[in-house]
């Protein structure tokens, strides 16, 4: 069976760390540190902002801080983390806004002996979140997520994962039948509405390019500073089609949302062609994020942090509108052919 796309096995937490360790491990990079450490929000990793002494004076603020980044155990392998890096400074080096990890004696990835956790800093770079876009902002995001592509494209990726209907749906669905995560009664249902999904759906994954892409393209994952955009959180980055990040900045699929859609599209193709039958796969790959969020959470629940932000996770209410919400997406799949 393949890997997961939350890993291949029960991800174990973060207890260990504290802001002494957190701040020997920054300093053990030759960094000097204040003692302020603050935690931010992040619900995968643990993502800390941490102040450091610097020599060279400087008006901008963010410059006195580094952001600390510590891996969550069990999911991603070391390799697979340094492709990301690998990645994210090859956009640099094509001049394209992403915050790529620092590098230290020529290296961005570290491991703490104290815990075993892999670490990496990043730059701090302030900035707010795009929740919504002018026409304007549409245009340039398509035409740096065109320049995103055409570097996924120009060199393949040995390690990470691809998005495809066994890593996403098949696996996941595996794993929450394994471990009797779904209710008894709704067990049976929700299997097969995830079968048939993967059974309608397999035409449209058939003869697609694909390349290394952001892989959690949504708007959270896409700041505003000035007039400059950022994309950031490449921590989910995946082999894929190009439509994957394009459908998560426009999500909607109402008459609005098409033509912002097509707006993103029309200043995509100014730097990049886009295979225009893809987006036969927007619907496919809205229900494999549901099955995969799924199994993001139910992988997780011991980590007190998830039960506190996902209390419904547990209810049957959860899962019966899971089970139906797959079900309206194969009906809609479906229609596609019609």
């Amino acid at each position: 069976m393949s890997q997961s796309v939350w890993g291949d096995k029960q991800t174990e937490f973060f207890f260990s760390l504290t802001p002494e360790i957190i701040l020997n491990a920054i300093e053990k990079l030759g960094l000097r540190v204040t003692g302020r450490c603050l935690a931010l929000n992040s619900m995968e990793n643990r993502v800390y902002e941490i102040e450091i002494v610097t020599d060279n004076e400087t008006d901008c603020v963010s410059d006195q801080f580094v952001i600390a980044k510590f891996y969550r155990p069990g999911r991603w392998s070391r390799n697979q983390i340094l492709e990301e890096h690998s990645f994210l400074n090859e956009l640099k080096e094509d001049e394209i806004p992403v915050i790529a990890p620092l590098k230290f004696e020529g290296k961005t990835l570290f491991l703490d002996d104290t815990t075993g956790l892999h670490y990496c800093l990043f730059p701090k770079k302030g900035g707010r979140m795009a929740y919504e876009m002018t026409e304007e902002q549409l245009e340039i995001v398509g035409r740096m997520l065109a320049r995103i592509h055409n570097v996924g494209g120009s060199k393949e990726s040995e390690h990470r994962l691809k998005i495809n209907l066994e890593t996403f749906a098949m696996s996941n669905l595996n794993y929450l039948l394994e471990n009797k995560i779904i209710p008894t009664h709704l067990e049976t249902q929700y299997k097969n509405n995830v079968e048939e999904l993967c059974h309608i759906s397999a035409p449209y994954f058939e003869g697609v390019q694909n390349i290394r892409i952001h892989g959690d393209c949504h708007w959270g994952n896409i700041i505003t500073r000035d007039s400059e955009i950022f994309f950031i959180d490449f921590d989910d980055m995946l082999v894929g089609p190009a439509v994957q990040d394009i459908w998560l900045v426009v999500p909607g699929d109402d008459e609005y949302s098409v033509r912002r859609r097509n707006i993103l599209l029309d200043a995509y193709e100014t730097m990049r062609s886009f295979d225009y039958r893809t987006l036969k796969m927007v619907e496919p790959l809205r229900a494999l994020r549901f099955i995969h969020f799924s199994a993001w959470i139910a992988k997780r629940w011991e980590d007190p942090a998830f039960k506190n932000a996902f209390a419904q996770f547990g209810e049957t209410h959860y899962w019966d509108t899971q089970t139906r919400d797959l079900n309206e997406q194969c009906r809609k799949i479906k229609m596609l052919s019609q």
